[in-house]
C-alpha cells in the first residue's frame, strides 16, 4: 500500500528534519569532522538555534538572529570549505527532506537551502554566485545586471 509522506507544517516536523539531518551530517566523512572537531559545535544550543532558523526560513516566525555567513567565514582558515563540501551538505540536506517529507513546504525548504549554500559558498570563498549564469540572461537581463554592477560599484 502507497503510504504519502506528510509536508512540512510546522516546528515539530523542523525538529525532526533539523534533527535527522544533523546526524547524518555528523555521519559523514567529509563533513561531520568539521562540525565535531574544528567547529566544535555544542549540539545542544546548535540544533535549537537551527530550528529557529529554518522555522523563520519557512514560516517567518521562528525568531532566529544570527549571522551563518560569519560562523561560516570563521571556519575557511581551518578547514576545507569548498564546493565539495557545500554541495555534500546540500545533497544530504535534500535527501532528508526527501526521506522525510514531500509537499510545497518540502519542495520550498530545498530551494532555500541551495540558495543559502550557493549565497554562503560565494561569499566566504570570494568566488561568482554560482546561481548567476551569464549565458542564462536575456539581452534585457544582461544590460540590467550590467547597469546594478556599475550602481553597486562592484
Amino acid at each position: 500500500m502507497f503510504e504519502s509522506k506528510p509536508d512540512i507544517q510546522g516546528r515539530a516536523e523542523i525538529e525532526t528534519l533539523v534533527n535527522t539531518f544533523y546526524e547524518r551530517v555528523r555521519a559523514d566523512d567529509l563533513l561531520g569532522f568539521i562540525f565535531d572537531k574544528v567547529a566544535r559545535t555544542n549540539w545542544e544550543t546548535h540544533l535549537p538555534k537551527m530550528y529557529a532558523f529554518w522555522e523563520t526560513v519557512l514560516f517567518r516566525s521562528g525568531g532566529y538572529t544570527g549571522n551563518p555567513l560569519a560562523a561560516h567565514a570563521k571556519l575557511v582558515p581551518r578547514t576545507a570549505m569548498g564546493r565539495e563540501q557545500f554541495d555534500r551538505w546540500l545533497m544530504l540536506f535534500r535527501s532528508t527532506v526527501d526521506d522525510l517529507f514531500a509537499g510545497e513546504n518540502a519542495g520550498h525548504i530545498k530551494n532555500c537551502a541551495a540558495d543559502m549554500a550557493n549565497v554562503i559558498y560565494a561569499r566566504i570563498n570570494q568566488v561568482a554566485d554560482p546561481r548567476f549564469d551569464p549565458a542564462n540572461l536575456t539581452a534585457e537581463q544582461r544590460e540590467r545586471y550590467a547597469r546594478y554592477k556599475t550602481s553597486a560599484g562592484t
